[in-house]
């Protein structure tokens, strides 16, 4: 059997995705939006996997309340294999019940654990550098996949690569937190630098060790989901108990911190993190200067992301701005502004407008 035999992929769909205001709701959040085509951004990440992690090796986290949208988006995956998390506790524990999932569909699982919401033009290089990590992941390392910046981008964390270990493979120096933009354009020129990608390649054993290890609480709480019938009510219940119980801590934090030996993978696809507005514009038709979608006419604007999901919208000489509107909302906003909607949006909530 390869690598690919023992792959099984857990998506995390927890996300609320605020900054997508007022298109990502509560019940409707970034994941389960259809920015291209017809298929949400989630589907799309299941589909990009499916040549190499088949819907029965595919696992999905979410938050308890998006279980049922979840599962009518992408019925092809198990009932049992979509985890609805009952409350947030960020990427941790997230890991932890992916590998005890992943060991009980296969002892040998090479975990893969990646967001739901992020975007790829070339979907089969993504694959080809899934397949490079989890051959170094067979061997027991703890590898990450990283993005050559485009720009001096100061909203992701960075990976100071070390010493190359394959092609396009390499040890990982360190984890540099969000920089300034002096830091952010030093990182852009002097190649040592990739955008960390938020996607972990490892075995499932491995994954396991390392959060008893680091963080042994989660382990204390999730550890006897081994013991239990994966899917069984037994299962469910204790997961959703002890899952509240878990102490809130990232994987960045919790485990890669403090692990040695981490290798990273270079990924050149396309990436984009789907974060903003803004980053909209990088999933645009090539011979389009603006990316428009739904019943909306726009005439000499140029960079601009106009949307609409109800009512004809017209944009007329606009530049490097955002034009959404929904049937009760609507947003405008340079597009330079895209990080700051959310405090739009907790002032919407104060105000107790509809939204």
């Amino acid at each position: 059997m390869s690598v690919a035999d023992h792959l099984v992929c857990a998506v995390m769909a927890g996300g609320s995705g605020t900054r997508f205001w007022p298109l990502s709701t509560p019940a409707q959040p970034k994941q389960l939006l259809k920015f291209l085509g017809e298929r949400t951004l989630l589907a799309e990440t299941l589909a990009r996997i499916q040549p190499l992690c088949p819907p029965e090796r595919q696992l999905i986290i979410t938050n308890r309340a998006l279980v049922g949208a979840v599962q009518a988006d992408v019925p092809q995956v198990p009932a049992f294999q979509v985890l609805g998390e009952p409350a947030a506790r960020n990427t941790l524990p997230c890991m932890a019940a992916a590998a005890l999932v992943a060991q009980a569909l296969d002892p040998q699982a090479i975990l893969v654990l990646l967001p739901a919401d992020h975007w790829m033009a070339d979907a089969e290089a993504f694959r080809q550098a899934l397949l490079r990590a989890a051959e170094r992941a067979a061997a027991g390392a703890i590898v990450t996949l990283g993005i050559a910046p485009s720009h001096p981008e100061t909203g992701y964390g960075y990976i100071e690569l070390g010493d190359e270990l394959a092609r396009g493979v390499h040890q990982v120096a360190q984890f540099v937190e969000k920089p300034n933009l002096e830091k952010a354009l030093q990182y852009l020129g002097d190649g040592r630098h990739l955008w960390n990608g938020g996607v972990f390649v490892l075995r499932a054993d491995r994954a396991l060790q390392a959060i008893a290890k680091h963080v042994p609480a989660i382990t204390a709480e999730l550890g006897p989901l081994a013991q239990l019938p994966l899917g069984s009510p037994a299962w469910q219940s204790h997961f959703e108990q002890a899952f509240m119980r878990c102490p809130s801590i990232s994987i960045d934090y919790g485990v890669m911190e403090h692990e040695t030996g981490l290798e990273v993978v270079r990924l050149d696809a396309g990436w984009s993190d789907v974060g903003t507005w803004h980053s909209l514009l990088g999933m645009r038709a090539e011979t389009q200067s603006n990316y428009v979608k739904g019943p909306a006419v726009v005439q000499d604007c140029e960079g601009c992301v106009v949307i609409s999901t109800g009512p004809t919208l017209a944009a007329l000489g606009l530049r490097d701005m955002a034009v959404v509107a929904t049937l009760t909302s609507t947003l405008v906003l340079p597009l330079d502004r895209s990080q700051d909607v959310r405090s739009l949006v907790a002032e919407i909530k104060e105000r107790g407008l509809p939204g």
